[in-house]
């Protein structure tokens, strides 16, 4: 075993971490197409990291157009065993303020058509996924957030949505009769395929707005989403640099053998095409 590496996705306005030392980018070539952008892979804070911007830098890239398994296979690749994905989402909640975090522990998916899994070509397989980040991950995370005096909310029902636009006002007061949260476009699909990949996973959302449920406040704007943004992307700096060092090198949660008894198709029915295109995600149990 190698050193261990932790994984960051950058989310809008996080495209770039300023102290990763010894830092080379690194393309890597999935199964699956490109990844969204080269891996920024060196030391924070002395640990070994992988930083990928989730809509590439520039941000070029539509939630909908993400390659989402091709990043996930690349954090793998890297040997990334944890990974903290920031991500820039709207509130469902009053008391769920614009710059607060929030650290969600439930996902709904209203995505349509998104590929969120390595199954598939002559293998299938089902995870659990009743609870859907890991928690030794996010109370690390939460904890970092709090000693630096910001507003965190641990737990709370991250609402996926397909976009880009953002929601009718219909739909937005329909979440929050669910009990929703925060709204973004991106983590849950990211959830899924880290889970199946036996990788650690927790969201750092950063609110930059009210969703348009709220009537007090001007529906929201893309000036508003930036303004809010860029602080928010200051804010995760300061919390990764904390968080980082913090996590221990062995892991002690169950998302380490998350695949272990999924795979229900007979190794010898599973293409030995699919065995090879998956081998560095399933490779152990498909021997």
């Amino acid at each position: 075993m190698g050193e261990q590496v932790i994984g960051i996705i950058g989310g809008s306005g996080l495209y770039n971490i300023e102290g990763i030392k010894d830092v080379h980018a690194v393309s890597i070539d999935t199964p699956f197409g490109k990844p969204s952008d080269s891996f920024m892979v060196g030391t924070l804070e002395g640990r070994k990291v992988a930083f990928l911007p989730r809509h590439g830098r520039g941000h070029t890239i539509l939630p909908s157009e993400l390659n989402f398994r091709a990043n996930i296979y690349g954090m793998k690749k890297l040997g990334v065993e944890r990974i903290i994905a920031v991500s820039a989402v709207g509130s469902m909640k009053e008391e769920i303020r614009p710059l607060d975090l929030v650290i969600p522990d439930q996902f709904i998916d209203r995505t349509k058509g998104r590929i969120s899994t390595f199954f598939g070509e002559g293998i299938v397989g089902h995870i659990s996924f009743a609870d859907p980040v890991c928690d030794i991950l996010a109370h690390k995370i939460f904890q970092a957030a709090q000693s630096i005096d910001i507003r965190v909310h641990k737990g709370g029902t991250y609402l996926c949505m397909e976009g880009p636009q953002f929601s009718t006002r219909a739909e937005s007061n329909v979440y929050r009769q669910w009990g929703v949260s925060i709204i973004g476009m991106t983590n849950l699909q990211e959830a899924k395929l880290a889970r199946e990949a036996e990788i650690c996973y927790s969201t750092l959302a950063m609110v930059t707005d009210y969703d348009c449920w709220y009537a007090e406040e001007e529906p929201v704007t893309l000036e508003m989403v930036v303004r809010n943004l860029n602080k928010n992307a200051e804010t995760a700096k300061q919390i990764l640099k904390i968080v980082i060092p913090q996590i221990e090198e062995k892991r002690s949660c169950s998302c380490a053998a998350a695949a272990q008894n999924a795979i229900v198709t007979p190794k010898n029915l599973i293409p030995e095409s699919t065995k090879g295109k998956l081998d560095i995600i399933f490779g152990k149990y498909l021997q």
